[in-house]
């Protein structure tokens, strides 16, 4: 479905279905049961501006009634929204692919209470792309190469690299040193959605995942590790890591899930660093291998 708004400020329009069976008065009516935790006096502002629109690009007004089994179109806003005092680098660039060196604490795309503060949303504003769209992604608290595609059709090709298993990553860590491993480790488990906020857990059940684990400086507290995920779970490495009893640096998750802050703390990122992507470009067949400039904040510490 095209949408009837433009891209505005890196961030495409946002979509919200009007239920078939919809017994609402009116569409104000429903917008406030829809968004119970946005006052009601933003939703109102907005409806009178016209800024919520059709499919053809009506605006709706307040008085506007509810169309069962219809789109609404709208702009997502986060009041105040913390600006990452972090920049994007460019790794490389053609018309199929963009790769970028991604800061701590920016989040891949937009979700939740991250809107112009991601990856995707600046660099859809840097280069005036509205098709820019990401292949994979990374946690919001991890840094490293990232990659993009910049044109909707080669999009698939590129993802079905990741989906297949063919493309190789490498990541770098701090963590507790610990004795009684024999490195290189191998670590399987199988991960699962927990009860808790936005985080994993294992369970007894056959392996899902798989980290290779190996040690590139060993320090008395501190070491720097080198991780190899085999499978692509969400929260893998950090998982993985806890339970070996070496939680990664200035995880907030694991072992113990922290309180949520309204803030970051910029000055402690996580100590994850997605280091090199390796595959053989299927657009171009050439062998591609991306690396992070970037190093981990506590590395001079691995002594």
């Amino acid at each position: 479905m095209k949408a009837p708004l433009p891209m505005r400020g890196g961030v495409n329009p946002s979509r919200l279905y009007l239920p078939r069976d919809g017994q609402w008065s009116d569409l104000l009516s429903f917008l406030l049961e829809r968004f119970p935790y946005m006052p009601a006096d933003i939703i109102k502002a907005r409806l009178a501006a016209g800024e919520m629109v059709n499919t053809e690009g009506v605006p709706f007004s307040l008085d506007s009634a509810f169309e069962a089994d219809s789109w609404l179109w709208y702009y997502r806003e986060v009041p105040d929204e913390v600006r990452v005092p972090f920049d994007i680098d460019i790794l490389y660039q053609d018309k199929h692919l963009l790769a970028v060196d991604k800061p701590h604490f920016l989040a891949s795309i937009p979700s939740g209470r991250y809107v112009q503060e991601t990856v995707l949303s600046r660099l859809r504003k840097q280069f005036g792309l509205a098709e820019i769209s990401p292949i994979h992604r990374l946690d919001r608290e991890t840094a490293g190469v990232l990659l993009f595609s910049l044109r909707p059709e080669d999009r698939g090709a590129y993802q079905s690299l990741f989906q297949s298993r063919q493309v190789t990553k490498y990541y770098e860590a701090i963590a507790p040193t610990v004795d009684g491993l024999d490195f290189p480790v191998v670590y399987q488990s199988h991960l699962v959605k927990s009860p808790q906020y936005f985080t994993m857990m294992e369970v007894d059940k056959p392996s899902n995942s798989e980290t290779k684990i190996s040690i590139l400086k060993r320090g008395s507290h501190l070491s720097h590790y080198f991780l190899e995920p085999l499978s692509g779970r969400k929260h893998q490495l950090r998982v993985h890591m806890n339970a070996l009893g070496m939680p990664i640096c200035h995880d907030s998750f694991y072992p113990v899930l922290g309180e949520l802050r309204e803030a970051d703390d910029f000055n402690n990122p996580l100590q994850l660093l997605a280091r090199a992507i390796e595959f053989k470009d299927p657009m171009t067949g050439q062998q591609r291998r991306f690396e992070s400039r970037r190093e981990l904040a506590l590395l001079s510490d691995v002594s």
